[in-house]
């Protein structure tokens, strides 16, 4: 059993979940093919139902939480490889939503199944191929439609993890109507145009991710460096892995804590800036 607290800080309009564990610590859920694991690991899978709702939006569904007040700025959060309903991703949404921006995490699998644990590793090229984090111009459209007409928004930004991180970096590249981005360890790698970004984008990642070589990561900063116009940000986290922003509970890593909620900060901020 889990005692779920939540807490609300006025001052900086954040969110803060704490997790008491009475049977000891969360078990970390793998990859059951131990001969070649995922880099991409599930960590520490929070039991947390969220603040909105679900609703239908054109083909496919979302989940949509608002902010305590009215506002014309919204944030589509892209899930990760494990899907639109991973609690974990609906946890940030909530936290941007607490701090003052309507969010919107749809789903970009439009009801195809989610990568799992339980998945054979090996067969993830396969499982991708009809997943594609560059292939998702309809759903997108879809969404600034809804968040125009049904929530009055005029303002847009994006916020990735993983899979969805590298969604951020294509609309970064592809949609001028959005304001700014944020990509949580998520690299475009085949694009020749992919440093030639059209909004201010803030990359993180984590210095250990076994997903993301940090010769990638160095090389991206490098190249935006000599090549990129709009303002961006490449930040390497010493000591962490991949997932570390949304996927690990900040209360079970406190050696990680201050990491992670600084990414987190970091991605407020980031936004607050541009839009």
């Amino acid at each position: 059993m889990f005692n779920r607290k939540l807490l609300e800080c006025s001052e900086r309009h954040s969110i803060i979940i704490h997790f008491h564990c009475n049977c000891g610590a969360l078990q970390k859920i793998r990859m059951a093919n131990e001969a070649r694991p995922c880099p991409c690991d599930l960590g520490d899978e929070l039991t947390y139902a969220g603040r909105g709702e679900e609703v239908q939006i054109e083909h496919t569904r979302a989940y949509i939480v608002k902010p305590p007040s009215s506002c014309d700025k919204a944030i589509v959060v892209i899930q990760d490889i494990y899907g639109w309903q991973l609690s974990n991703t609906r946890y940030m949404a909530d936290l941007l939503a607490a701090n003052g921006y309507i969010a919107v995490c749809p789903d970009f699998y439009v009801g195809k199944e989610p990568w799992s644990p339980s998945h054979d590793w090996s067969k993830f090229q396969e499982w991708l191929e009809d997943r594609k984090p560059t292939n998702i111009n309809k759903e997108v459209d879809a969404v600034l439609r809804f968040l125009k007409e049904q929530c009055g928004a005029k303002h847009f930004g994006v916020v990735g993890f993983c899979w969805g991180g590298i969604a951020t970096h294509y609309l970064a590249l592809d949609y001028p109507e959005i304001k700014t981005g944020v990509s949580v360890y998520g690299i475009i790698r085949e694009r020749e145009d992919r440093y030639d970004l059209k909004c201010p984008t803030l990359f993180i990642f984590g210095e250990k991710d076994d997903f993301i070589p940090l010769a990638q990561v160095t090389a991206l900063e490098a190249k935006l460096k000599e090549k990129c116009t709009m303002d961006y940000q490449v930040k390497i986290f010493p000591g962490q892995s991949h997932g570390f922003v949304h996927r690990k509970n900040e209360d079970m890593n406190p050696t990680d804590k201050p990491q992670i909620l600084e990414a987190r900060t970091d991605m407020l901020n980031w936004l607050k800036k541009y839009m």
